[in-house]
This record gives C-alpha cells, structure tokens and sequence, in this order.
C-alpha cells in the first residue's frame, strides 16, 4: 500500500506527502514550514516521521520550507547535484548528514520505498519527476512539465496513481493579464502542460491501465478546478472510459491539503 496526499499544489506552493505507514516521504516543500507542518497533521502525519524531503527542481514554490523543516526536525533533503548547487544558498545552512545527492534515474531506498527520479522538460538546472515503489505499487509525481515525449511517458506508464500537472488553458492564458514574456515561457516547451495535453497523457495512461489520476499544479490565474477536470473527463469519455466507473480523476487543491488517495 501506498498513499499520496497533496499538501498543497499550484504556483503558490506545492508539498506532497507520500506514505505507506513504516516510511514517510515529503516531495517538495514550497511554503512555510509552519504551513506544511499544519498539513502533514491535518492528513494525520507528523513532520517527526518524515524519512525524506525529495527535491523535484529549485524553484520557491517547490523548496521555501525545505530549509527550516531540515533544521528543525534533522531531515535529509535529497536533490541531484545541479539542483543542490542552484537551490543551495536558498535554503541557507543544512545539518550535517542531511544532504543526500542521487544521479537522475537511478534508484535510490528510503525506508522500504524504492525512489527513481526521471528528467522532465522545465526551465531548470536539472528538474526532475518521482516514481515510487512498494510490494506491486507503483505511484508517480510529474509536475512543471512543458512538453510531453517518449521517454518521459515511459516513465509515467504502469503507474497505480498518478499526480500530473494541468497547469492551465491556453485561451485563458493567452487572453489573460500576464505579461507576454512570461506567456511565452509558460506555453514553452520547457514551461508547463496545459489541460489539453494532460488530458491526452491522462487517456494515454488510462487505456494502459493506470486507475487513479490526480490533477495538480493548476494555475490560480489561468485555470479552474472545473475546467481542468472536464477537459481530461471528457478525453476519456471519448475512449469509453468512465471517471468514477472505470477511473478516479481528482483534481488536487491550490491553498489545501486534498483527500488522501492510496493504492
């Protein structure tokens, strides 16, 4: 068994909790460490048990709390060395033994989980995604995803659950307040996925035989909750494949935890 809880998920900060009761994973801290502490308790963790904060890439909203929860609970951050060398002088002083390094796509234990990272195309140092594995399970987080293509989606394929990004529509986007600059970069190939291609990633993995999909990193500015589920709803109704009957599709909360779901 494994379960996946998203502590928070968007632009604004993004945490997610990863447990199959002996270990306890945190993949990503990007609030304040009071605020990921609140959420740990809320979806009945404790920050105490965590094993392990996994670092997807050096961006704030994926690391601001990193840094204090290391130092206040002796936790070992894990990141591959470019994104240790962008992030570090952000998360200010770790304890010793707490910085913990792995080559992207070689397998790595914490507790009785198997962790293997898998490149995805974003405008960092070196970002990654996780699966991981206990028993027959296999749970995986992909988010901060600008295009879709072989490789990665090999890594996503025989998932149980999976947290994908729906980042955004593009209409929304196009006609909305930002900047131009930063709706080239967001609509990039090394930006992130619209709901459109999640949708399509999503029906891919349906029909391959993954059961639970979780929609995360929506936009606050370029999205709804609404939508973004629709739109993957409605590709997969498209092949026949009912949400609720054949699949479950959630959609993970921007500034909340979201219902834990276990595989």
């Amino acid at each position: 068994m494994i379960k996946l809880a998203s502590l928070y998920s968007g632009s604004s900060g993004n945490a997610i909790y990863i447990t199959n009761n002996n270990t306890n994973i945190l993949v990503d801290s990007g609030l304040s460490g009071k605020r990921i502490e609140e959420s740990i308790a809320y979806v009945g963790g404790c920050m105490q048990d965590i094993h392990g904060i996994l670092i997807s890439h050096e961006h704030t909203d994926h690391i601001l709390g990193a840094g204090i929860l290391s130092r206040r609970y002796n936790i070992p951050i894990y990141a591959n060395n470019k994104t240790w060398n962008a992030m570090r002088s952000n998360l200010k002083k770790i304890p010793d033994g707490c910085i913990r390094t792995f080559r992207t796509g070689e397998c790595f234990e914490i507790g009785d989980i198997t962790v293997r990272s898998f490149p995805t195309p974003h405008d960092a140092a070196e970002p990654v995604g996780f699966n991981f594995e206990c028993g027959n399970k296999k749970v995986t987080v992909a988010t901060d995803i600008g295009h879709i293509h072989d490789e990665l989606l090999a890594n996503l394929e025989g998932s149980d659950l999976i947290l994908i990004e729906s980042n955004h529509d593009v209409e929304m986007l196009k006609v909305g307040r930002y900047p131009w600059p930063l709706k080239q970069r967001i609509l990039g190939d090394s930006g992130h996925l619209c709901n459109e291609l999640a949708a399509k990633v999503v029906t891919h993995l349906a029909v391959m035989g993954t059961q639970k999909f979780l929609l995360g990193h929506l936009s606050k500015e370029n999205n709804f909750p609404e939508l973004a589920f629709e739109t993957v709803k409605n590709a997969l109704c498209e092949r026949s494949i009912l949400a609720g009957r054949d699949v479950y599709l959630g959609v993970a909360r921007r500034d909340r935890p979201s219902e834990a779901i276990c595989v």
